[in-house]
């Protein structure tokens, strides 16, 4: 095991599974942790999904967020820049998108409008909506310019943070993955954890060819 490379993977307690099993199915070395120290020694980071984080953090009142955890949002800001500033890749899905988004000046929206919520999910059950990519980044070259996948969030980044750029969206308009324009950062909005090896599903893609990339930049 010493030669695969360690991953660190920051999420809930308890719900890290399909993000540690999608690390070892590519060839790393899961590092999980709930609120760990950033450990550099790890070659990149995953942030995973979960709760709402702190509006206070992008200046804003609560406008229907959930109770925040803001040990983990300190724990997870820490971890984004350490990686960040090192220079290592990152890959942010979900709750982790929104996170990169607000340590990088962004903004959310706290609560998608009602008539859009129910095609994102908006809680634990995963929907199945399309998303429309950028020509020539990473996402139209895996799936094409419209592909299938899930979702089960009811916040989403609004306003970019500095140096992201928006490489999809759904069909509402909004972002469903970013990158950093300088820095080795992907940022996705649904779960590739739970649309790959034993979580593959038939009704959206196939989330593997993610973690595969996001490998081979940890790799260099």
């Amino acid at each position: 095991m010493d030669h695969l490379p360690s991953i660190q993977i920051s999420g809930q307690a308890g719900r890290m599974d399909n993000y540690c099993r999608a690390a070892c199915e590519t060839g790393a070395r899961p590092v999980p942790g709930c609120c760990p120290s950033p450990d550099l020694s790890c070659a990149g980071l995953i942030l995973c999904g979960g709760g709402d984080m702190d509006p206070a953090l992008f200046g804003q009142e609560n406008r229907g967020s959930q109770p925040p955890d803001r040990q983990r949002d300190q724990a997870e800001l820490e971890l984004f820049w350490a990686f960040f500033q090192a220079g290592k890749p990152i890959l942010a899905i979900c709750r982790g998108m929104q996170v990169v988004n607000v340590a990088l000046g962004g903004t959310l929206l706290q609560d998608l409008p009602g008539e859009i919520r129910p095609f994102h999910g908006g809680g634990e059950e995963d929907r199945v909506h399309p998303v429309r990519s950028r020509e020539g980044t990473l996402l139209h070259r895996l799936y094409g310019p419209i592909f299938p996948v899930n979702s089960a969030h009811h916040q989403a980044v609004d306003r970019l943070g500095e140096g992201l750029e928006t490489i999809a969206w759904a069909e509402s308009g909004f972002p469903e993955a970013l990158i950093h324009t300088q820095r080795p950062v992907l940022g996705v909005q649904f779960h590739p954890e739970r649309m790959s090896f034993g979580q593959r599903r038939g009704d959206a893609v196939d989330g593997a060819p993610i973690f595969q990339y996001f490998m081979d930049l940890c790799r260099g």
